[in-house]
């Protein structure tokens, strides 16, 4: 469901490398092979699949690799993945379809049609409107509250959600920044139901996927009944393919539940660059220009790329899409990411070109998104080879280096500490957030232990670190969410409290156990 952290790679990486001058044409098929096969084995990513359109057609559509690598089926132009947050714009699209029908407007406050949204103060509460839903401009922080769905198979449901936002802190003022968010966009797939009568998921089906045939697309993984061409995610932090179980349904798939192929997501880029247009006659509309341009207009600004390369003037987030300038053309984008499912879309609509690229493996996924795609637009804008894959594989390398660096020298503390002699039973009790409920630190055998209440697969061991900070490996490691619980103590040495983060710099901003607020309950 993530894309900004991919932005913020790109920036923080771009502004490290000079060019070379060597200016090279528009790729061809061969080429594209060549390219994400490279990327593929130097990422060590299980299967990916590529499609490009351009000027109305799909020129390039194909797999690499394999849907998993324990049955070595190969990946095809029909294989599915997870597109996760790409699914943002299928939400913002449904949206629009609303306000063209007459049953809303844009600014139409979100209490007007779920009364019981309550979020940090009065003020935002009753001024927060549809698009401020989908911008990343409520003042909260970023991915706040994802852990309520991340990892998966956690039991919170929308009364549960609706009810969250109060207990959340501000990180800025309302409408002033832009800040990634998950959960509001599950707050716009509600109000999609609440108003059109349907879910979200039936509601994309047949208001988008079928008009636009993208017959092998699901609005959700429980709608696939023929998993046989279905990408399965990967992990290689271990340094071996390691197969992970698909990822839970949340709540809705509004924020990043489709299931989607790059033959599929082509159709989708032809609509959207023949601004809402389709059909073998472009006779069909699915949405409106207007549309179009309330969807791809700036809300909410973001930094703009400092690498001069592009000379790039703008950048910010429309409704569902990321866009900026490269080289005097517009670039309207969006990534996704989820356990093992890593993910892309490019458009360039001045030059009527579309680029999509899906990957089964985390955390390879990434670099090979990223350099395949940003290797096929800079031949689209006539700039040089850079060398994309070799750049982004020696930059992922070196952050993956010092984050393992400083959890090796964690872990280390934590077995020089493991004679430290503490008292156990001070520490013992039930603790809880107002938005997250109850954890209990217990013992198990003769470990001290940790566990949530409503999201089972967050419990582990509790280990001394230093001082009043205890690590938590937990048994879920589908992801680096290991983290730190820090206790407050009374003036008898008696936990009252917990504060957590993360221990890996390089941490998957959803777990966002920086958020949590646990107190002691009280014993009666």
């Amino acid at each position: 469901m993530k894309t900004i952290k991919s932005n913020q790679i790109i920036l923080t990486f771009c502004l490290f490398f000079v060019f070379n001058i060597s200016v090279f044409a528009q790729l061809s098929s061969s080429q594209i092979d060549s390219l994400v096969n490279d990327a593929i084995e130097k990422f060590q990513v299980a299967g990916t699949a590529v499609a490009i359109v351009k000027d109305g057609k799909i020129i390039h559509e194909k797999g690499y690799g394999v849907i998993s690598k324990k049955t070595n089926v190969k990946v095809n132009e029909h294989t599915n993945f997870a597109i996760a947050s790409n699914s943002k714009a299928y939400t913002t699209a449904a949206l629009a379809l609303l306000v063209e029908d007459g049953k809303i407007e844009w600014t139409d406050k979100v209490i007007h049609h779920i009364p019981e949204f309550k979020m940090y103060n009065a003020y935002v509460t009753e001024n927060f409107n549809i698009q401020d839903l989908l911008t990343h401009r409520s003042g909260l922080g970023l991915g706040v509250g994802d852990l309520m769905f991340f990892p998966d198979g956690s039991d919170f449901n929308i009364d549960d959600l609706l009810s969250a936002f109060q207990y959340f802190k501000p990180v800025s003022a309302f409408r002033t920044q832009f800040d990634y968010d998950n959960l509001l966009y599950i707050v716009a797939g509600e109000l999609i139901a609440r108003v059109s009568g349907m879910t979200w998921e039936e509601f994309i089906t047949t208001r988008i996927f079928q008009p636009l045939q993208m017959d092998n697309s699901y609005a959700s993984l429980s709608l696939i009944k023929d998993t046989s061409n279905l990408a399965v995610p990967h992990n290689t932090s271990s340094g071996d393919f390691v197969v992970l179980p698909n990822f839970k349904e949340m709540i809705n798939g509004s924020a990043g539940g489709i299931y989607s192929n790059v033959n599929d997501v082509s159709q989708w880029m032809l609509a959207h660059l023949n601004q809402g247009k389709y059909g073998d006659s472009l006779q069909n509309q699915l949405f409106s220009v207007e549309s179009q341009h309330e969807m791809w207009k700036i809300h909410t600004t973001t930094d703009v790329s400092r690498n001069s390369r592009y000379n790039s003037h703008f950048s910010g987030y429309g409704l569902g899409w990321d866009l900026e300038d490269k080289k005097g053309n517009m670039i309207v984008s969006h990534t996704g990411g989820l356990p093992g499912m890593l993910s892309i879309t490019v458009l360039i609509p001045d030059l009527n070109v579309g680029i999509v690229v899906l990957t089964n493996t985390d955390p390879g996924g990434a670099g090979v998104f990223l350099a395949v795609s940003r290797t096929i637009v800079d031949s689209y804008l006539g700039l040089d080879d850079f060398q994309w894959t070799d750049k982004f594989y020696n930059y992922f390398k070196s952050k993956e280096s010092e984050g393992d660096q400083i959890t090796k020298d964690v872990w280390e503390t934590v077995a020089a500490n493991k004679n430290v002699k503490i008292n156990e039973a001070d520490y013992i009790g039930v603790y809880k957030d107002n938005w997250f409920g109850k954890m209990e630190v217990f013992k198990k055998g003769n470990q001290l232990w940790v566990k949530s209440y409503r999201s089972p697969k967050l419990n582990g061991p509790l280990q001394f670190y230093k001082a009043n900070t205890f690590t938590i490996k937990w048994e879920y490691q589908d992801m680096n969410a290991d983290a730190f619980a820090m206790f407050s103590l009374d003036e008898h040495g008696k936990a009252q409290s917990i504060k957590m983060k993360g221990i890996s710099p390089n941490i998957d901003f959803s777990f966002d156990f920086h958020d949590l607020d646990l107190q002691r309950i009280k014993e009666d």
